[in-house]
């Protein structure tokens, strides 16, 4: 969840420069639903490179000890524009949405959600019997033009191809990926071609990736000594490398095993406009988004003097804004075609993501 300030300072953020070798980009601390909740290492966005493929989002948590804690507890929020993907190392996160999902996510398995037109949802860490312990990413995937209008929608994924090879297992949760001349394919929906995939190394162990060299990719080290096409990549880092490379080779030193997750996609052609949980092309669809979030919260749940809510008598919070017990998560998404005619606020500044230039364009 980004920043909420209505009039934040805009950053017009470029794809960053092309070049031969693997470029390292270093995570920022961000706290997770507030200043005393669960700390997250942000990769993208960021201004050097905002994209990679369709992928605007990474965050990387854990591994946090939540056996005497609330864990992970991101309360009821909106999205519109894209997709966001859950993908654990360690631990349960429990989601519940607007079209009516209830699904808990364990490693090895993927929650996908494609907000469209308007979704909201909820993660948290289960109330009882959980793991002691919560690790994992939390990505985005910016969605095209093309299927802005798409009915939001989730799937779950429990199944996903796995292949073992040279001290590697590398299991693919999004997109197409070869590995020792096996091809495995991910059954979950894309909108763009994408890749995403887990990579754990034996100590020493070292795989051959066979690519699209028309994608670019970038690799999150999670643990462990690792080189991507022989650069050093620190863990909680991205290394990214451009288009034009047909296999890339992931590396574990001798000491220790390793454990990476590999992203990539067809650089994206569109510039997006991202505030908050949610993504459009113009501050205009911003606006809306947000004025339809905030005008369902005032409906469901009318200031009073006392600052709880009439009925269920909730103090909880969404943003800054006080919501009745997810009542505004289930109906965001039955919001269909964004109210027309003149804004009700000035034009939103925004944080912009720019896709990389590609040849011949201006």
């Amino acid at each position: 969840m980004s920043n909420l300030e209505t009039r934040p300072a805009e950053q017009v953020c470029a794809a960053g420069e092309q070049s031969a070798g693997i470029e390292l980009l270093t995570p920022r601390d961000v706290p997770l639903g507030g200043p005393r909740a669960m700390n997250v290492r942000r990769t993208i966005p960021q201004r050097a490179r905002s994209l990679v493929g369709a992928w605007c989002f990474s965050d990387h948590y854990g591994p946090d000890d939540v056996s005497s804690s609330d864990g992970m507890q991101v309360p009821p929020h909106p999205h519109t524009g894209l997709q966001t993907v859950s993908w654990l190392f360690e631990g349960e996160i429990l989601h519940r949405d607007s079209v009516g999902s209830l699904q808990t996510v364990r490693p090895g398995e993927l929650n996908l959600m494609t907000a469209g037109v308007g979704i909201s949802h909820s993660e948290e860490s289960p109330a009882r019997g959980r793991p002691a312990l919560l690790h994992g990413v939390q990505l985005w995937t910016a969605l095209p033009g093309s299927a802005l209008g798409v009915d939001p929608h989730f799937e779950h994924h429990g199944d996903l191809p796995v292949a073992r090879h040279d001290g590697a297992v590398v299991r693919v949760f999004i997109g197409r990926l070869a590995v020792g001349g096996q091809v495995l394919d991910s059954p979950a929906t894309t909108y763009t071609p994408l890749v995403g995939a887990q990579i754990d190394l034996e100590p020493g162990a070292a795989v051959r990736l066979d690519v699209d060299p028309a994608h670019e990719h970038a690799l999150l080290v999670d643990t462990g000594d690792v080189t991507f096409e022989e650069s050093g990549v620190p863990p909680a880092s991205l290394g990214y490398t451009a288009p034009g490379r047909p296999s890339l080779v992931v590396r574990a030193s001798a000491g220790a095993p390793a454990r990476a997750v590999l992203i990539g996609g067809l650089p994206f052609a569109e510039d997006v406009i991202m505030w908050w949980n949610f993504m459009g092309r113009t501050h205009e669809d911003i606006v809306r988004a947000r004025d339809d979030w905030m005008a369902l919260v005032a409906e469901l749940d009318p200031p009073t003097a006392s600052g709880r809510h009439p009925e269920t008598g909730s103090g909880r919070r969404a943003g800054a804004t006080v919501y009745a017990d997810g009542a505004a998560d289930r109906r965001f998404g039955q919001v269909r075609g964004y109210p027309s005619g003149p804004l009700r606020a000035p034009a939103l500044p925004d944080l912009r993501l720019k896709p990389r230039a590609r040849p011949g364009r201006s």
